[in-house]
C-alpha cells in the first residue's frame, strides 16, 4: 500500500519559549529530522502542515518524494484535518514534527500494522502508579489499562478521514478513530520518541545528539618471575607476569585511563590508589566494571575501544579474540566494538628487551 506522511509543523512552541521546530539541532531542524524518519520508514509522499515560520523551513528542504504544503489550523485537530484533505494514498501516517527522534523502525511498524488491521498507533505502557484526585478522594487507576500515546499514528486514509469528518476535535488521532471504528491497534513506541515540549526536553535532545567524547590511556608494568600474566582479563601462559598492586593488567589499565580521561575523572591511580589495601591483588576486570558504571551514570556508553599492547613476547595473536570478548563483556558492548592489537619494538627499548609490557588505548564514549 502507498503511505502518505502527514507531518504536523504548525505548533506554537508556547511551552518551549522559542521556536523548537525551526531552530537547528546540530545542523538539522526537528522538521527535517522527522521528515527523514518518515521517509526511511516507508512513506512515499508527504503533506507538510505548516505555520508561517515553518513554511519557510519546509521551503528550504530537499524533499525527494512528491509532497504538498498546507496551512495549519487553530487546533491540532484542525491541522490534521487540513493535512488529510490534501493527502492521497492508502495509509496516512500522522506524525508530530516535535517528535523528531522517532526511529524509522517505529514508522515502518505503524504502516505495516495499518495495512493489516487498519491502524497502527505508537504507544508506551504506563509503568508508574497513577492516581486521580477528585472531590477529596484518591483513586488508583489500573496502570495495566493505561498507555502514553505517541506518534506516528497510522490508519487507512479513508477511515481516518471519515473519523475526522464526524468526530469533532481531539488532541489524539486514535481517540477519534476509536469513536468511529473501534479500539486501534497499538504498536510499541519508544522512550527516545520524546516530544520536544519544554526546555528540559530540548536539553535532553542536545545531550542525545552531543558528539562522542574520546580519551587516551597509557600504562606500563615490569615483567617479573613469580606472577601470573593477565592481559585484557585473560590469563596468558608465560614464564613471567606483570608487577603491580592489583593483578597489573596493563591492557585494562590503559583502557580504564582512556575511559576516565574521556569523563575528565583523572586516572586509575586517583580512583583506585595503590595505597589502598582494598585493591591489593584485585582483578582489573572488577575495576573496569566499576569504571563502566561511572560511564552509565553519565547517561553514556563506551561505543568503541582501540588498544595496542607493546611487547616482544609472548605472542598475543592466539589470545586476541578471547581478550576482545572479555573486554566487551565487562563494558557491556559488542566484541565488534573492541579492537586489540599487538606490536613489538624490534628488540629496542625495555619492551623489546623483555623487561616490561606497555599498552595504549583510545576510548570513544557516546550518549545513550
Amino acid at each position: 500500500m502507498s503511505a502518505v506522511g502527514i507531518l504536523l509543523c504548525a505548533g506554537s512552541s508556547n511551552r518551549m519559549g522559542f521556536d523548537k521546530l525551526n531552530t537547528p539541532l546540530f545542523g538539522k531542524t526537528a522538521i527535517e529530522r522527522s521528515m527523514e524518519a518518515l521517509l526511511a520508514g516507508g512513506c512515499d509522499s508527504l503533506v507538510f502542515v505548516v505555520s508561517g515560520a515553518s513554511e519557510q523551513t519546509v521551503a528550504s528542504l530537499s524533499v525527494p518524494v512528491p509532497f504538498s504544503v498546507v496551512p495549519g489550523g487553530k487546533e491540532r485537530s484542525d491541522s490534521v484535518r487540513n493535512g488529510l484533505n490534501a493527502a492521497s494514498g492508502e495509509v496516512a501516517v500522522i506524525h508530530d514534527a516535535a517528535r523528531c527522534f522517532v526511529s524509522p523502525a517505529v514508522v515502518k511498524a505503524s504502516i505495516e500494522s495499518a495495512e493489516k488491521s487498519g491502524s497502527g498507533v505508537a504507544a508506551i505502557p504506563m509503568t508508574d502508579t497513577v492516581v486521580r484526585l477528585l472531590d477529596g478522594t484518591v483513586e488508583t487507576l489500573d496502570r495495566n489499562t493505561l498507555f502514553r500515546m505517541q506518534t506516528p499514528q497510522a490508519f487507512r486514509l479513508s477511515e481516518i478521514r471519515a473519523a475526522y469528518e464526524t468526530g469533532g476535535a481531539a488532541t489524539d488521532d486514535a481517540t477519534l478513530y476509536a469513536k468511529a471504528f473501534g479500539v486501534p491497534n497499538l504498536i510499541p513506541g519508544s522512550e527516545n520518541n520524546r516530544k520536544l515540549t519544554t526546555a528540559t526536553d530540548w536539553a535532553w535532545a542536545v545531550e542525545r545528539l552531543c558528539p562522542s567524547v574520546y580519551g587516551i590511556g597509557f600504562d606500563t608494568h615490569r615483567l617479573v618471575e613469580g606472577r601470573e600474566l593477565i592481559l585484557g582479563g585473560v590469563k596468558i601462559p608465560f614464564e613471567k607476569g606483570l608487577l603491580g598492586h592489583s593483578d597489573a593488567d596493563v591492557l585494562l589499565h590503559a583502557i580504564m585511563d582512556a575511559i576516565l580521561g574521556a569523563l575528565k575523572l583523572g586516572d586509575i591511580g586517583k580512583l583506585f590508589p595503590d595505597t589502598d589495601e582494598r585493591y591489593r591483588g584485585i582483578s582489573s576486570r572488577k575495576l573496569l566494571r566499576e569504571v563502566n558504571a561511572l560511564v552509565q551514570k553519565r547517561g553514556m556508553y563506551v561505543s568503541h575501544i582501540d588498544a595496542t599492547v607493546i611487547c616482544e613476547r609472548p605472542k598475543l595473536a592466539p589470545h586476541r579474540e578471547a581478550i576482545e570478548r572479555t573486554i566487551a563483556a565487562d563494558l557491556m558492548i559488542s566484541p565488534d566494538d573492541v579492537s586489540v592489537k599487538a606490536t613489538t619494538t624490534e628488540g629496542m627499548n625495555d619492551e623489546g628487551r623483555g623487561l616490561c609490557i606497555s599498552a595504549q588505548a583510545i576510548a570513544s564514549l557516546a550518549h545513550k
